[in-house]
């Protein structure tokens, strides 16, 4: 099977956000997708940014057109926010974002009625049914395909980092999971998704999609659903790892992590330079500790064993990358790497907030739902840096 990768330009970036529908009153997630869509959908075509469904009718994504940097990016996603809020307003609906929603119940949520969907609830059934997750991935263009699944490989070293920064599902259906990233461990649970099988370069790559398609795993590229994948349709490689980002600053802070390391590394492998990977096993593991542990986990960072606090590697890693954040025009957004790790996770304020409430997890949704709509927006963030 021959598999094109589209022409795309070096390093431009793209996000999507997958945002929760919710009761303003209640918290109670609501089915208003169908609402949003019939007002905006079709419009947004005409838009720099694009508003569509999920799987399940709870859920839209919103989606930024391409951007060189990162700013021009979030504006795109801060203008479909607006949009979607024009709609959902008037009908008591609130936005919010996080890895999970911290008391709905699968059986209360209505799948999108498309084919593809029907199709995965039939052969996955209760992991199918189960997934009430949220999501943000972000696009980074790779200017010549054979870079692509060095990229990638280089870049499985820090998806433990990105997972834990993001990590916004500590809880499950109710339940408090002892996990900061429960969604990590639930989506890897269907088929086609986890992490990426160690490819080596893009003809394993079409063997491997020959292999899925002939056998009836899936039908094409877009079925691939690892935490880092190639999207030929685009040219890009899409970062897949992370919680849905619960504020704008958050989100704009890990794409331009994202966007940072796939320059560092490209700019590496034209000085003809090998990437570094990790053993599979560690790279396993390192995903489970991440999600359990969130920024407080000890991750393996080289292939001899050596561990590392993710917070700390983290704090090493901006400033190695400071340079190149400046050159591609996002420092400041950067910065907001650090400004999680002092302030910590989504995560890690949920779990603070249903202990204050005495474990009512609708404070927690109530807490969401006020972040996403009062935060500091993206640029009165980056004012109060300084920068």
């Amino acid at each position: 099977m021959t598999v094109p990768f589209a022409t795309s330009a070096r390093s431009t970036l793209g996000v999507e956000w997958e945002i929760m529908l919710a009761d303003g009153r209640t918290g109670d997630l609501v089915p208003g997708a169908s609402a949003v869509l019939d007002a905006l959908e079709a419009a947004s075509a005409h838009e720099r940014h694009t508003i569509t469904g999920e799987l399940l009718t709870n859920t839209i994504e919103v989606t930024s057109g391409v951007g060189d940097t990162v700013a021009e990016v979030m504006d795109d996603i801060a203008n479909a926010i607006a949009a979607v809020r024009t709609v959902t307003n008037p009908l008591d609906i609130e936005l919010l974002c996080a890895g999970s929603h911290p008391f709905a119940q699968w059986y209360d949520q209505q799948v999108t009625d498309k084919t593809r969907y029907h199709k995965l609830i039939e052969r996955t059934q209760w992991w199918g049914r189960n997934m009430m997750i949220w999501g943000i991935h972000v696009h980074v263009g790779v200017e010549d395909v054979r870079k692509v699944f060095p990229l990638i490989g280089a870049l499985s070293l820090y998806l433990p980092h990105l997972q834990a920064l993001s990590a916004s599902s500590p809880f499950w259906a109710g339940e408090r999971t002892g996990y900061a990233s429960n969604r990590a461990l639930v989506f890897q649970q269907l088929p086609t998704a986890g992490l990426p099988w160690p490819l080596t370069d893009w003809s394993q790559y079409e063997s491997y999609l020959d292999d899925m398609v002939r056998t009836g795993v899936m039908a094409d590229a877009t079925e691939v659903r690892w935490d880092i994948r190639p999207a030929p349709h685009w040219g890009t490689i899409e970062v897949r790892a992370c919680d849905g980002m619960s504020t704008l600053p958050e989100l704009a802070a890990v794409a331009a992590l994202v966007q940072v390391l796939v320059e560092h590394y490209s700019r590496e492998l034209d000085a003809g330079r090998r990437l570094p990977t990790l053993q599979p096993w560690f790279t396993r593991e390192n995903k489970w500790r991440a999600a359990r542990y969130g920024l407080d986990a000890e991750v393996i960072v080289d292939s001899d064993g050596t561990q590392r606090g993710v917070a700390d590697h983290l704090r090493e890693l901006m400033e190695s990358l400071a340079p190149i954040a400046e050159e591609l025009r996002c420092a400041r957004e950067f910065a907001g790497i650090g400004a999680i790790l002092e302030q910590g996770t989504s995560s890690t304020r949920q779990v603070l907030v249903a202990e204050a409430a005495g474990g009512d997890l609708r404070e927690v949704v109530q807490h969401l739902i006020r972040e996403f709509r009062a935060g500091p927006t993206l640029r009165d963030h980056l004012a109060s840096l300084g920068h």
